[in-house]
């Protein structure tokens, strides 16, 4: 039998044909919304922001540390310098000539008509 008369065959005898039904199964692959190579970069993008996160807010707080030290030595300059400035003071009112010459007489000593000069140091 050809071909043609195969199907003039199965045109005259329609209850001889048989019914081929093929179902046909397709899978469907879902495609993510986001790729592999995404998900990696993305990945890699948010821990460089965490790191850079951590590096700053460390960052922050050694130079907050470092700050209230400088404060707290300011604070001791400061306070050392008013106490040095008390004690000149303190010193030049009790190295003057009229207090030696007073404090002389009240333990004995004996001045004679004499210029009392200061002595002043120097610092070399």
């Amino acid at each position: 039998m050809s071909a043609n008369q195969a199907r003039s065959w199965q045109q005259s005898n329609p209850q001889h044909t048989p019914e081929i039904e093929q179902k046909v199964v397709v899978k469907v692959k879902k495609n993510g919304w986001i790729t592999k190579g995404e998900k990696l970069i993305y990945s890699l993008f948010g821990v460089t922001i965490l790191v850079c996160g951590i590096f700053v807010v460390s960052f922050s707080s050694t130079t907050d540390t470092i700050n209230r030290e400088l404060q707290q030595l300011e604070q001791t300059v400061s306070t050392q310098q008013v106490e040095n400035e008390g004690l000149l003071f303190e010193m030049k009112e009790l190295s003057r000539p009229e207090r030696i010459i007073q404090i002389a007489e009240e333990n004995g000593l004996k001045i004679q008509n004499t210029e009392i000069k200061q002595a002043q140091s120097f610092n070399n």
